[in-house]
């Protein structure tokens, strides 16, 4: 979120940095509700310094031993007419807090200019795409040949967009998590946590989900809470109101968690297999950081992301999002893409995000320096990885030519010494 008083004092600045972000925003309504509220808080400063001013005369009238009625019931009218300014300017607040929870971003100068995903920029790639001697399946045909994924009875018991991992499937995704959670501790320095995958609405809120995004939610109406979209919200959301010590940054979180997507602005893409289901379990990275450091924090966490695609030996490019591609509440984002050898393509695995003050300024989380004033701490978060992802990376780039599948030698060790897949009755 922005703050108020930018939108009132520089919101022809901002609307320029915003560009076509900043599109569908209301800006003259922005612009005449902060009038409005500079106006009633110069009122109430007024009043209030009369309201100083009368206090101290009929203080010193009473001193005096001077009738003092008269002037304290005009200061009794100043207290009311401040009142009834407040009460005024909370109605003017309110609605311009909610299109300030509505304003996107701004990108960092370092954000390439661009209108969709066609005009982001690849930064690097590691490693080869796979030669196959054969035509390469996808990874759904695969999980079916395997038996270990069964999206018509994820259908049956739920619906459309979900899928079941059986047998070597399910123990896959596991032993991508503990792999995944291993090497972020050991290795990178994170804590990891176990936050709740319900939150309620302040938390939403707080990540920049809502109000732009509800839509795309999962929402339980009778208590108002929502399923995650992705463990960051409830670990950015546990610092919600906080005042953070200097000393404590940075503070580094890892989570894995079930995530909950509608997809609802996704229908028609993707509609088979795991590139984009409801439910899917994710290892999520999030970052509490001085200002002054969280760049060089948003290349430290795309480089811990990177490492788990580097150990399992999977072909990747790291590319800097666009302006006209960036999420909302990102200031600048490197996605790491997969190669998936079926669709000849690289597909997103991990989005690595630095949000700078805009969800702190929405959770209210603070850090101090001694004796300073609390300021509002840098944020960023990412994928470290999406698991369903990362499994269908693994099928389709280590298939072999009899339908098996090879398993990666770093996760060896957590499928009991497990070296493919194979058909049950192969």
């Amino acid at each position: 979120m922005h703050d108020p008083r930018l939108l009132s004092d520089q919101s022809e600045s901002l609307r320029a940095q915003l560009g076509a972000r900043g599109s569908d925003v209301p800006w003259q309504s922005i612009q005449t509700l902060s009038d409005t509220r500079r106006a009633f808080i110069h009122q109430i400063e007024d009043l209030r310094h009369q309201l100083k001013q009368g206090s101290e005369q009929i203080a010193q009238l009473k001193r005096n031993k001077e009738p003092a009625e008269e002037h304290m019931a005009a200061l009794r009218q100043v207290r009311e007419n401040i009142q009834a300014l407040e009460v005024e300017l909370k109605a003017v607040e309110e609605p311009l807090r909610e299109h300030a929870l509505s304003i996107p971003n701004v990108p960092h100068s370092s954000v390439p200019i661009g209108n969709n995903e066609e005009d982001n920029q690849e930064i690097r790639r590691w490693g080869d795409p796979p030669t196959l001697a054969f035509t390469p399946r996808s990874h759904f045909d695969l999980g079916e040949r395997l038996g270990i994924l069964d999206f018509p009875r994820a259908t049956k018991i739920t619906g459309a967009r979900f899928s079941i991992g059986i047998g070597m499937g399910a123990q896959l995704e596991r032993a991508l998590a503990n792999f995944m959670l291993d090497l972020h501790v050991q290795d990178h320095g994170y804590t990891e946590m176990l936050p709740p995958v319900i939150v309620n609405r302040a938390s939403m809120t707080g990540t920049g989900q809502l109000p732009k995004f509800e839509d795309d939610a999962f929402h339980l109406s009778t208590e108002d809470f929502f399923l995650i979209p992705t463990a960051e919200v409830p670990v950015t959301n546990f610092y919600r109101n906080d005042v953070l010590e200097t000393n404590q940054l940075p503070i580094r979180y890892v989570a894995h968690s079930s995530c909950f997507r509608r997809e609802a602005g996704s229908y028609g893409k993707d509609t088979q297999g795991l590139i984009r289901v409801h439910q899917f379990q994710k290892v999520e990275l999030v970052n509490f950081v001085h200002p002054e450091h969280s760049y060089d924090e948003l290349e430290r966490l795309t480089q811990a992301a990177e490492t788990i695609l580097q150990k399992l030996q999977l072909p990747y490019r790291v590319m800097a999002l666009c302006t006209g591609d960036l999420g909302f509440s990102a200031t600048k984002t490197y996605d790491l893409e997969v190669w998936l050898p079926s669709q000849k393509r690289y597909r997103e695995i991990s989005s690595c995000s630095n949000f700078e003050g805009f969800q702190s300024r929405r959770a209210n989380i603070k850090f101090r320096a001694k004796g300073e004033k609390p300021q509002f701490v840098h944020t960023l978060n990412g994928s470290g990885l999406a698991i369903g992802r990362t499994v269908v990376a693994i099928l389709e780039n280590y298939q072999q030519a009899d339908g098996s599948v090879t398993i990666p030698e770093v996760l060896q060790p957590y499928l009991h010494g497990a070296k493919s897949i194979r058909p049950a009755n192969g």
